[in-house]
């Protein structure tokens, strides 16, 4: 059985204007983040926008979430890089995979900064709110046990 929530995905309509919409969007996403511009990232965002951690579960809600998710992250990782290796733009959202890199200066999450440099993959859904011609937040796949196993990263006590 389908999710009425998938089932409203695969029913989205599709059409150039709102492909390029969507990816100028992302696009101003991808280099407010670049740019470590906090308010460049909310302007891309709902206000009821929703930042998932998977498979953790972790959640950050509304603008006050996403803020404190990038500016938690880009102080953990002031030299974070993020390069694009896939990317899927369509009318329910932007999936990306790209490979990151940055050296843990500071606390994030459960991890504490040890000055270690950290590399990894990533696979992010960055959903769409037609309604508001926004991204409702992102979705973010990271593999936690394979980075701890790699670098052995210290969780905060």
């Amino acid at each position: 059985m389908i999710p009425e929530h998938v089932r409203g995905q695969l029913d989205a309509a599709y059409s150039d204007e709102k492909y390029q919409q969507i990816r100028a969007l992302w696009k101003h996403h991808s280099v407010s983040e670049d740019q470590r511009s906090i308010e460049g990232l909310m302007s891309t965002l709902t206000e009821d926008c929703e930042y998932v951690m998977r498979p953790s579960g972790t959640k950050w809600q509304g603008k006050d979430g996403a803020t404190r998710f990038y500016s938690e992250l880009l102080s953990a990782f002031p030299d974070i890089k993020f390069e694009l290796q896939n990317i899927v733009i369509g009318p329910q959202g932007v999936y990306e995979e790209a490979d990151v890199s940055g050296t843990l200066l500071g606390n994030w999450q459960d991890w504490r900064g040890d000055g270690q440099r950290i590399e990894c993959s990533i696979q992010i859904f960055f959903p769409w709110d037609e309604a508001a011609g926004k991204f409702r937040g992102e979705i973010i796949h990271l593999d936690y046990d394979r980075i701890l196993a790699r670098y052995g990263v210290c969780q905060v006590a």
